[in-house]
């Protein structure tokens, strides 16, 4: 019996306090995206090889990719105490290291696979903890399981103690404390750039290390901003506010330190975004992904976002919100 699973990117729009003296480190905000998508499909009686239906992908991708849904695949048979190999087949991938949270579809959907061919049900939690992933942000589990705009409530000191990233961490995902649907007629453009200046593995851990902890005033300041004025523009739909929020978070707490140690391209491509029209614009996570949205000219802003990458090139496209979680066939 073949298996098949199709689950989405996601944006992470902020983590929330890396400051901890309230007795909670992370917390997340972020939000699912219809495409770029991930396609798996899975054959039993294989031997965990993975093949890539995609033609001319990078190595690069190919390389980081197959590594982790090896080690996703060898966490989860080992959990089930099962011989039982499979294959899987790339029908359709995005970037790895890019900001729109590969990592951590590719070993849920792999861990999804695996479970539902031993006819064995676990949420997206279960399987969280068993591949390593959500130590940090809960954003990609909640896409995962539920899709739409997520807030996470991070992390208790008495689980987690230190700054890390989630590719570091050991503690459990944190728990959603918000989910709504998105507007699904906002527009939303997505542009990666070309560059070689991503973050990730040590170099990550030793920025948390060397940034950390945030100066509680402006957890605080980011926190009123989500609270008093992003939840409810979601619920109200309140394009304005929305963009207002997003622009205001990218100079505040840990996002001010992402964009910081970011390629001066990333800069660019935002405040061309935003002058052509958009809303708000940001950068999702540590980047290079960036985005806008809009309700109005999306073209015009992909056109902008693209005409700034031209030298350096990257991928670009225009997206919404995807309110539901993974689906498995």
């Amino acid at each position: 019996m073949n298996g098949r699973i199709i689950t989405s990117s996601r944006l992470h729009l902020t983590l929330i306090d890396l400051n901890g003296e309230r007795g909670r480190l992370d917390g997340g905000v972020g939000l699912t995206l219809k495409d770029p998508k991930l396609i798996i499909k899975a054959k039993p009686n294989g031997e965990l090889k993975t093949e890539f239906a995609e033609k001319n992908l990078q190595w690069d991708l190919i390389k980081e990719y197959s590594a982790k849904i090896e080690e996703a695949a060898k966490r989860t048979l080992n959990y089930l105490k099962s011989n039982q190999r499979l294959d899987f087949i790339i029908e359709k991938a995005f970037p790895a290291h890019s900001g729109l949270g590969s990592g951590t579809q590719v070993s849920l959907a792999i861990a999804k696979l695996i479970t539902s061919f031993h006819e064995v049900e676990m949420d997206s939690w279960e399987l969280a903890r068993i591949v390593g992933r959500g130590g940090t942000s809960g954003i990609g589990v909640a896409s995962f399981e539920y899709g739409g705009f997520i807030v996470d409530g991070g992390h208790s000191k008495k689980e987690k103690t230190d700054f890390l990233p989630s590719s570091a961490s050991r503690a459990s995902p944190p728990p959603v404390i918000a989910r709504y649907d998105f507007p699904e007629d906002w527009n939303i453009i997505v542009a990666i750039p070309k560059i070689n200046r991503q973050v990730s593995g040590r170099k990550e851990v030793n920025i948390f290390q060397e940034y950390c902890p945030i100066p509680l005033g402006e957890v605080e300041r980011l926190s009123h901003i989500i609270l008093m004025k992003m939840m409810p523009s979601v619920i109200e739909e309140d394009i304005d506010s929305f963009g207002e929020a997003i622009n205001e978070i990218q100079r505040i707490g840990f996002k001010k330190v992402e964009r910081k140690l970011q390629h001066p391209i990333i800069d660019n491509i935002i405040e061309n975004m935003l002058s052509t029209g958009a809303a708000g614009a940001g950068m999702s996570s540590f980047g290079p992904a960036v985005y806008a949205v809009t309700d109005t000219n999306p073209k015009d802003i992909l056109r902008a976002a693209k005409e700034t990458m031209d030298d350096i090139g990257g991928l670009a496209l225009i997206t919404n919100a995807r309110n539901s979680g993974a689906e498995y066939e």
